[in-house]
């Protein structure tokens, strides 16, 4: 049978993306196996694997069910990886709160939900604002808004943000983000330069030459955050060192 030509045009093409798709990922590893938290430190209260993804929730305050009972933000932290120069891609879902992805980032010490962690993060929310930024945990805070390109310099002693440009407007990005559904996030860091996209639309990109404050390496980390009850999901968690 002799295919119509529109068919066969819309054939090829999905023949032809099958090759590129699998070069796009190309020296990927993958960071989690999908079944447990192996490789994987936190409260195991907190923490757990739910239909194939990490899943981080907060149970509500007994005193206060609109808010979440623990009282600091609280770690998953990858007892494997030391993050240099890399691509990380992964999936996240939210339903309430706040999240993020916390990379070349430290171990500050062990509080009473689990790992307290400092360092870049990959910011993002249920709400409508944060979704994207580089906000830098225990240390210099937002080091990027949504949809800004940065300089962060260090001038007498304290963090300065300069703004030199733009990656979109940031009601546009957040146009994209689905919500208490699945995103797509990558993370790029290579030297000083520092990327986050979301669903294919760069949110930030950053050069941070905060001198000694400019973390090189580290490890990763997922958040859960204080506020109400939450849960969170990771999964497709996959890296690459980059050359």
């Amino acid at each position: 049978m002799k295919l119509p030509s529109a068919l066969l045009t819309l054939a090829t093409s999905a023949l032809l993306s099958l090759p590129a798709l699998a070069a796009d990922e190309a020296g990927f590893k993958s960071i989690f196996n999908g079944k447990d938290l192996a490789g994987w430190e936190g409260n195991p209260k907190l923490w757990s694997v739910r239909d194939g993804a990490i899943t981080g929730v907060t149970p509500p305050s007994e005193k206060n069910p609109k808010y979440g009972a623990i009282t600091h933000n609280t770690f998953l932290v990858n007892k494997e990886l030391t993050l240099k120069d890399f691509e990380l891609r992964f999936s996240y879902r939210i339903v309430n709160g706040n999240s993020g992805v916390q990379y070349r980032s430290k171990v500050l010490s062990q509080g009473e939900w689990g790992p307290i962690v400092g360092g870049y993060q990959a910011d993002f929310e249920a709400g409508k604002s944060y979704s994207g930024i580089l906000y830098e945990e225990k240390g210099r805070g937002i080091l990027a808004k949504r949809g800004e390109k940065t300089v962060v310099k260090e001038v007498a002693g304290k963090p300065k943000v300069d703004i030199t440009g733009s990656t979109g407007k940031s009601e546009d990005i957040q146009a994209t983000i689905k919500n208490e559904d699945w995103n797509d996030y990558v993370v790029i860091a290579k030297g000083n330069h520092l990327q986050h996209f979301i669903n294919g639309m760069q949110t930030v990109d950053v050069t941070d030459e905060g001198g000694a404050k400019a973390a090189k390496e580290g490890i990763l980390a997922l958040q859960i955050h204080t506020g109400p009850p939450m849960t969170v999901q990771f999964k497709n968690l996959r890296i690459k060192e980059l050359k």
